[in-house]
């Protein structure tokens, strides 16, 4: 008689995952002791992500904000998570960390067929866990469109589209964590 029995789950702790990504030529992302492999990007995705920090980075020049693109982690603490997004914005002057960052304000992942699920849904829920986050952009590679959740002070987020038609999701001047 044989018996079967579940597998076994192995879990690593953040200094290991930490030390592993300096080291791992492909990019892992973390959660809760588990990690998990990132695929790569096609041209598209590349670019919409290049324009992304591109705009954001001549909005916050002469500030103290700084935006990162793919290869920056953030990290969702209430979660227990490491997350690679494709742009990132912090503009907290004590966010400073060279391996992640704890504190962004805005951030945005284009969508793929791979992985819109989970931005739509596990990113989505983790993000809004940061008290630093004032907007959680999702763009569309195969289409244009943009959507935008935006905190709304103590009153939660607010989910806007703009699509082919219509104006830009409003945001503040200048810098959008200004």
């Amino acid at each position: 008689m044989t018996m079967n029995l579940p597998a076994q789950t192995l879990t690593i702790d953040v200094d290991d995952y930490l030390h592993g990504e300096q080291e791992s030529p492909i990019r892992h992302e973390y959660i809760a002791g588990q990690v998990y492999a990132m695929a790569g990007a096609d041209e598209a995705h590349n670019r919409i992500a290049g324009n992304l920090f591109f705009h954001l980075r001549a909005a916050t020049r002469g500030t103290t904000c700084a935006v990162f693109i793919s290869d920056m982690k953030v990290r969702v603490a209430a979660h227990e998570a490491f997350y690679y997004p494709d742009v990132l914005l912090t503009c907290d002057p004590t966010d400073r960390g060279s391996l992640y960052k704890a504190a962004p304000c805005l951030i945005a992942e284009v969508l793929s067929p791979s992985t819109e699920m989970t931005d739509r849904r596990e990113k989505l829920l983790a993000y809004r866990t940061l008290p630093s986050l004032r907007y959680y952009l999702l763009v569309a590679q195969d289409r244009r469109l943009v959507e935008v959740y935006r905190r709304e002070g103590d009153c939660g987020w607010r989910h806007e589209v703009s699509d082919e038609g219509a104006p830009w999701p409003s945001t503040a001047a200048g810098s959008p964590c200004a």
